[in-house]
C-alpha cells in the first residue's frame, strides 16, 4: 500500500515521517528503510532502520527512482516499509509525470506486501488524481 504525505515545504512532514518510522521500528515484522536526498535525518531515525541516501547515486527521472528502489527490494525479501523523504527532492521531474511510478510502486507493494510511505511537497488541491488516492 502506498501513503502519500503532502503539504507545503516546511510544514513538518519529515517530522512526521521520521515519527512514524521510529514507532514502527519498535515492534517490527521484516525490515525499514528510509529513503532521503541527503544524511540529516540520519542520527534522528532508530538504528534498526536502513538509511539511505539518494546523494550518492545520479538519479534523475522517476524510472531511475522506480529502478533503485527495486534494486533496493531486490537485495533483501525482508523489507516491510519504506519510508521516501522528499521524492521531488530526489528526482527531476513534473508530479504530474509521476504516474507510472505510482502505478508501478502500488503493483510492487501489492505483490510483495510493502508498505509505502512518500511525502511530496505540494498541498493535496494541486495534486494529481492518481495521487490523491494515497494521500493520508
Amino acid at each position: 500500500m502506498i501513503h502519500v504525505f503532502c503539504n507545503k515545504r516546511g510544514s513538518g512532514k519529515t517530522k512526521d515521517l521520521i515519527t512514524l518510522a521510529n514507532e514502527k521500528a519498535r515492534s517490527p515484522k521484516g525490515d525499514l528503510v528510509y529513503i532521503n536526498d541527503d544524511n540529516r535525518q540520519l542520527l534522528e531515525l532508530d538504528r534498526k532502520i536502513r538509511f539511505i541516501t539518494t546523494s550518492d547515486y545520479k538519479l534523475e527521472n522517476y524510472e531511475g527512482f522506480y529502478g533503485f528502489v527495486c534494486g533496493i527490494l531486490s537485495e533483501n525479501y525482508d523489507i516491510e516499509t519504506v519510508f521516501v523523504d522528499g521524492l521531488s527532492n530526489m528526482v527531476n521531474g513534473d508530479i504530474e509525470n509521476a504516474s507510472h511510478l505510482f502505478f508501478d510502486l502500488e503493483k510492487l507493494a501489492h505483490n510483495n506486501n510493502i508498505e509505502f510511505y512518500i511525502n511530496v511537497n505540494h498541498e493535496k488541491d494541486e495534486l494529481p488524481d492518481f495521487i490523491k488516492k494515497y494521500v493520508a
